[in-house]
């Protein structure tokens, strides 16, 4: 099992102050960051490679899609600027050596119909992701797409949906993760939400209900340990918490309250809270 803490608790984008709370997530013991892709600056992502390679910090990334680039509009060119954003993104993740892209880059977050999702914008989504996963593929990147809750996005909402989706992409390097704070609002049945995707889950964000410290709230944490244990996970376990830094993201996130101590005692408390979990099921 690797141990990842997702950046966006501290910043949407990567800057030089970022390098202490970098050092304090090395020191703590995680594994690697997941680290926020939002700008379209490979060189820039170049140096922060360099620099996590110097903190010995693996990585994986974070990005989303917003109603400009929207790989579901019914605009064909609105699809097309989805797809060429996401393979932008994958360059960035590239040049800072990330071996993941996870998030809703499947359709535009916090963008709503008024219904469900039709079957064209399924389809568009299935044939956007599908591109990106050929360009994927030639940079040995994986993608995790992900599914969020009824109040964030209406392509994907349950993990059943995120593993039918990749399964219909049909291709090596799409598949999808799964995420405990979106779960604990959307599946009826967790532990066979777990199953259902186990063949293609690539990646967890371990997310408590209130976006704060894991294993401080209500989720049910026993039942989503014991399943991944159950089906044989043994990937990224990444932390995905959100505080006040991310203004950008507070119309999806919903998040303008402090709920923790701090960051860093969050980051530490959640790394303590994994391991001990993973200890009590896998040798």
């Amino acid at each position: 099992m690797k141990f990842g803490m997702n950046l966006l608790l501290w910043s949407g984008e990567m800057h030089d102050g970022l390098m202490p709370v970098l050092e304090s997530i090395k020191e703590m013991g995680y594994d690697g960051v997941e680290i926020p892709v939002f700008e379209m600056d490979v060189e820039k992502y170049a140096e922060w490679g360099r620099r996590l390679d110097e903190l010995e910090l693996e990585r994986t990334a974070v990005t989303v899609r917003g109603e400009e680039d929207n790989p579901i509009s019914p605009d064909a060119t609105v699809r097309a600027a989805g797809v060429a954003n996401n393979k932008a993104t994958l360059d960035c993740c590239a040049a800072a050596g990330a071996t993941t892209l996870v998030g809703p880059y499947h359709s535009a977050l916090g963008v709503f119909s008024g219904q469900g999702p039709t079957q064209d914008e399924w389809n568009w989504g299935v044939d956007s992701m599908r591109q990106v996963s050929e360009y994927a593929g030639e940079l040995g990147i994986t993608l995790g797409v992900e599914c969020l809750n009824r109040f964030e996005t209406y392509l994907l909402n349950v993990h059943a949906d995120s593993a039918r989706f990749v399964r219909e992409v049909d291709h090596p390097n799409c598949r999808m993760m799964y995420d405990t704070f979106h779960a604990n609002i959307e599946e009826k049945d967790i532990a066979e939400a777990i199953r259902s995707c186990a063949d293609v889950c690539c990646h967890v964000h371990i997310s408590e209900n209130d976006r704060s410290t894991p294993g401080s709230g209500n989720v049910d944490w026993a039942t989503n340990f014991d399943a991944l244990h159950e089906v044989g996970y043994d990937g990224w376990m990444t932390v995905e918490a959100f505080g006040l830094a991310l203004p950008e993201l507070v119309a999806a996130t919903k998040i303008w309250r402090r709920m923790y101590e701090s960051e860093e005692q969050l980051a530490s408390d959640a790394l303590a809270f994994m391991k001990a979990e993973v200890a009590k099921r896998w040798s």
